[in-house]
């Protein structure tokens, strides 16, 4: 097979240069057919067209029980402390399950993983419409997580298998439909189902979809990768669950301090990043001979590490609108859940509408004319949030969300595809492992911040004489103040994130 010529790098990224010397042919692929680079065969159209819409119904109950814990309350006689546990214990399998998918999508083929994914999600999605009690919903939850934990990071990882550098912005602007558009759309859905029916009917109505899914990725969905034998370091395992579990944990406990809790939310908090310290440490001797559960080197691209950051404060941003929004909604301007819910919807719309035309400007113009005007746009809105009261019109409201959303929309994918694209190929798995981490971590920390900032300011406002709805006003522009202090790291980071450079737009290879 021809070699490819010399990558175009410069000694400023030591993790990008080592990238692109597993870089092949443009015109030959080790699988069998030839690439044009810039176009896909048919059956990797398929294979993503596939996992898209999978990954978009699992991601989609990430977010679709926050509007229904009122009711549940209601039917099942449990606390709101309880309720939550049905979004945290989703949170925390998918952070314990995330981090060994890097192991997953090496040691076996795309079929297999996909069909174990959407088998999961499925039995889980039963489980919940099925369950007698909240015991068993919570049970229904995390095995529905265990399926969504796998799809995001085999979708990220086959798409940067399969598509050629050129053309990536335009598919990575599909994925971050999947990762923005269908958390935010979740309260709208559930919030439109619960106005008419009963809770359960938030998983009846998905089980149909998850199942066609999978009988349509049972008989049309390729094997599209070549797995390599890889051994599991168990100890790594439990590690990862000790640290990302005790990390989302504790900070679930941080946002959800007004409702009390046994253990202080410092606890898990301690024990996770004392679980996280020595599993880097086991990660980078691991790594050395080539069996790490999670290959921290792809840190060792620069621009890799700059867009995760980026994407960190991103998400914080994106989860924490999420949740803050429909409260001061319903809590201050007194709109519905289903009101509140279709507050969200144009936002959501708006994201979608932009993801693919993004990605197309991405692959023309590159990261920095997206990136900047929609750090400004996204940091100006969050500014403007700090002046909210318990007599903002909802119009305006709904246009700060909408411009948020546009913001949002125009670094996800830039952030996305240069941050995947800045890492070896044989890597793909382990970044797209990393990535799926950080947006656990980063939508639990936000949800945390903007929740505690709010809870601890409006309490001490309301202490203080004032009425429950200016109180709890003046604890909701406490919030976003802090994340608007928060994402001005976002907006130094977009200056200095760059599009990958490539050997001749190679396709990448198939390891």
């Amino acid at each position: 097979m021809p070699q490819s010529p010399p990558s175009r790098v410069t000694d400023a990224d030591p993790g990008q240069d080592a990238s692109r010397t597993d870089a092949v042919s443009p015109t030959s692929r080790p699988d069998g057919p030839a690439v044009v680079a810039g176009t896909l065969p048919a059956r990797d159209k398929l294979v993503i067209t596939l996992l898209l819409i999978s990954a978009f119904v699992v991601i989609l109950n990430e977010t679709i029980m926050g509007v229904a814990i009122p009711r549940l309350v209601t039917d099942l006689g449990i606390t709101v402390g309880a309720g939550q546990w049905l979004t945290t214990a989703f949170m925390l399998t998918m952070a314990v399950v995330i981090p060994i998918t890097g192991f997953l999508l090496q040691r076996f083929n795309t079929r297999p993983v996909f069909m174990a994914a959407m088998s999961l999600f499925s039995l889980g999605t039963f489980i919940a419409a099925m369950a007698p009690g909240f015991e068993i919903l919570v049970v229904g939850r995390v095995v529905q997580a265990s399926g969504t934990a796998i799809m995001m990071p085999l979708l990220m990882t086959t798409v940067m298998t399969l598509v050629p550098p050129a053309s990536r912005g335009k598919v990575m602007g599909n994925i971050s439909i999947v990762i923005s558009v269908a958390p935010a759309l979740g309260p709208t859905i559930s919030g439109a189902i619960l106005s008419a029916l009963e809770w359960r009917w938030l998983f009846w109505l998905v089980l149909p979809i998850s199942l066609a899914a999978l009988a349509v990725g049972s008989a049309k969905m390729q094997n599209v990768t070549t797995p390599r034998r890889s051994s599991i370091d168990v100890p790594s395992v439990v590690l990862s669950a000790v640290a990302f579990g005790g990390i989302i944990y504790g900070l679930s406990q941080l946002g959800e301090a007004s409702t009390g809790s046994a253990i202080p939310a410092w606890v898990p908090l301690v024990v996770g990043l004392a679980g996280l310290a020595v599993f880097v440490t086991r990660q980078l001797v691991l790594q050395r001979r080539e069996s790490a559960l999670l290959d921290l080197r792809v840190f060792t691209s620069k621009n890799f590490s700059i867009s995760i950051v980026a994407i960190a404060v991103s998400m914080m941003a994106l989860f924490g609108t999420i949740i803050l929004i429909p409260i001061y909604a319903q809590s201050v301007l007194g709109l519905t859940p289903f009101q509140s819910g279709l507050l969200l919807l144009p936002g959501g719309l708006a994201m979608g509408l932009l993801g693919p035309v993004v990605g197309r400007v991405y692959d023309r113009r590159g990261p920095r004319i997206l990136l900047v005007p929609g750090a400004f746009l996204v940091s100006a809105v969050f500014w403007a949030m700090t002046q909210v009261t318990e007599t903002t019109p909802v119009p305006l409201v709904l246009v700060a969300h909408v411009l948020l959303s546009i913001g949002l929309a125009l670094m996800f994918t830039p952030l996305l595809t240069s941050a995947l694209g800045s890492v070896r190929p044989r890597l793909y798995s382990h970044g797209s492992a990393v990535f799926g981490t950080v947006q656990q971590l980063a939508g639990a920390a936000g949800t945390a911040l903007f929740i505690s900032v709010m809870t601890l300011r409006s309490t001490s406002l309301a202490e203080s004489g004032a009425a429950t709805d200016v109180a709890l006003a003046g604890g909701i522009r406490a919030a976003f103040l802090y994340g608007a202090a928060i994402f001005l790291l976002a907006v130094v980071a977009s200056f200095f994130v760059r599009k990958p450079e490539t050997a001749d737009d190679a396709p990448a290879p198939l390891h």
